[in-house]
């Protein structure tokens, strides 16, 4: 039983066309999610059930003039180009902007209709379904012979790692990710942070201490108390909304009197996430990664989806300078990859690079939470090569071959996130950057033990939390155009930022 009503059409203006594409989706979903509540009813069916994503496609004959100063928004030469799309919900504004881009560079109108993709029943569902409790197991292992489920070969990773080749007569990619790849992650990223992926904001911090979470927390909620200082209230007023994990949403009191919901998770999940929302989207997320470069690329391989302008890794690290001192900061403008998880995706041969406008702005926020300037700057925040490992205890081996080589590379502070971080924005075109903050000297007696922690906690960790809400907004303030960076496009890069 296939589902396949709507033909091919060529639309001129982008705002129409999205509209279009979100009329298949939102048909097609609703046909899924009535098969699935029929099956669920017990009733039987002679055939498979399909429903399909739409899609947009651009066909352009020659080059186009093109801006070079841009970073996306255009087809790399002459061609057939094409992607799937989920969660117009999600995603409207986001598709209605790039297509505008197309079609005012290329001067081409756009094809809408229905792939050859199918929907996954259980992303037919936005926020997943539920069906240990109300099928059997026998029905439950019927699932995919009535429906279509993931099928990992539309899920990888191949677009983003440049090593698709479309077939003979096949479209080029026109997006980084096919539709059943974002609707993957977006699954995933409520499963590993207890949020849905509508509260996350295009401005990311990592990190990977609770601290920070906390501070954050603190922060979140006095922003979302009424005021009656002018001043305090124009800041607090352009965030609308608090999100902490169970969807629990405390709104600003300054814009309205609206009264929270959600319910706290009965524990925390993996990697928890926090919002601090702006209602065009252009807010602050923070997401408690953890420790280990494997939940790193876990988060930022989903996070990614969402196409953020920009994420950057707060945490603590290990001084390798005796110069340095505990609650020191680190910009890194280089990383030494011995993190080993993006290997396969990203060979080590690449260089990660560091993006100016994130390193003037992290720069910009040290000082003007510090209010220092000059030399005095360079006394509490050094510049240097991050070395990013898989082994915590990386102390406990023979420190003469990994202290030769983290001299060798030059490098000034050791944690185990950071490159990933990096390495990952690298390969999702995502622009990224990391300050992190001396916790311990263990090259130098100086480890990372209950009584200096604690008093490093306490005076350290609220400051840092607040440099990176600055940057955040610094970064907010000097706009997109700024922001995406040409250092981060391929040779024939999707048009699609």
């Amino acid at each position: 039983m296939s589902h396949k009503p709507f033909e091919t059409e060529l639309i001129a203006d982008p705002a129409e066309a999205v509209a279009r594409a979100t009329t298949i989706y939102e048909t097609n979903t609703a046909a899924l999610r009535d098969a699935f509540a029929r099956y669920r009813r017990g009733e039987q069916f002679d055939g498979r059930i399909h429903a399909y994503y739409p899609f947009v496609r651009v066909r352009t004959d020659l080059n186009a003039n093109i801006d070079s100063r841009h970073s996306y928004g255009f087809v790399s030469g002459p061609g057939v180009f094409e992607t799937t799309l989920t969660r117009p919900d999600l995603f409207g504004d986001y598709y209605r902007q790039q297509l505008r881009l197309l079609a005012k560079n290329h001067r081409v109108a756009i094809e809408v209709g229905q792939s050859d993709q199918p929907i996954p029943v259980h992303f037919a569902f936005s926020e997943g379904i539920h069906l240990e409790g109300d099928l059997s197991p026998e029905r439950l292992r019927m699932i995919r012979d009535i429906f279509d489920v993931p099928d990992l070969a539309a899920l990888d990773d191949r677009i983003v790692n440049g090593t698709y080749e479309p077939p003979e007569g096949a479209p080029r990619p026109l997006a980084l990710f096919t539709a059943a790849r974002v609707d993957f992650s977006l699954h995933r990223l409520r499963h590993y942070t207890a949020t849905s992926p509508t509260h996350f904001q295009n401005y990311v911090l990592y990190t990977n201490y609770q601290f920070y979470i906390d501070e954050f927390v603190k922060l979140g909620l006095k922003l979302m108390e009424k005021t009656d200082d002018p001043v305090e209230r124009e800041y607090r007023s352009q965030y609308s909304a608090f999100v902490e994990p169970g969807d629990v949403t405390t709104y600003n009191a300054n814009l309205s009197g609206d009264a929270g919901h959600g319910s706290p998770p009965a524990r925390l999940p993996q990697m928890p996430a926090y919002h601090l929302k702006r209602t065009d989207g252009s807010g602050i997320t923070m997401v408690n990664i953890g420790v280990g470069p494997s939940n790193a690329k876990t988060i930022t391989d989903h996070v990614a989806v969402l196409r953020p302008h920009a994420w950057v890794m707060l945490g603590h690290c290990a001084g390798l300078r005796n110069t340095q001192r505990l609650g020191d900061y680190v910009l890194a403008h280089g990383y030494v990859r011995e993190d080993h998880v993006l290997d396969e995706d990203l060979p080590l041969w690449v260089p990660v690079p560091n993006l100016a406008e994130i390193q003037v702005a992290l720069e910009r926020a040290v000082a003007d939470v510090t209010r220092l300037e000059g030399p005095e700057l360079k006394r509490v925040m050094r510049t240097g090569t991050v070395a990013s490992v898989d082994n915590r205890n990386w102390e406990l081996r023979d420190h003469r071959e990994p202290v030769m080589r983290l001299s060798q590379s030059r490098a000034i502070a050791l944690d185990m996130e950071s490159a990933t971080i990096a390495a990952n924005g690298f390969r999702f075109r995502v622009p990224y950057g990391t300050l992190l903050c001396v916790s311990d000297k263990p090259l130098h007696g100086e480890l990372k033990l209950p009584g200096m922690a604690d008093q490093f906690y306490s005076a350290q960790v609220g400051q840092h939390l607040q440099i990176g809400v600055r940057a955040m907004e610094l970064l907010r303030e000097n706009g997109l155009a700024k922001l995406h960076s040409r250092k981060l496009r391929s040779f024939a890069e999707v048009a699609f930022q």
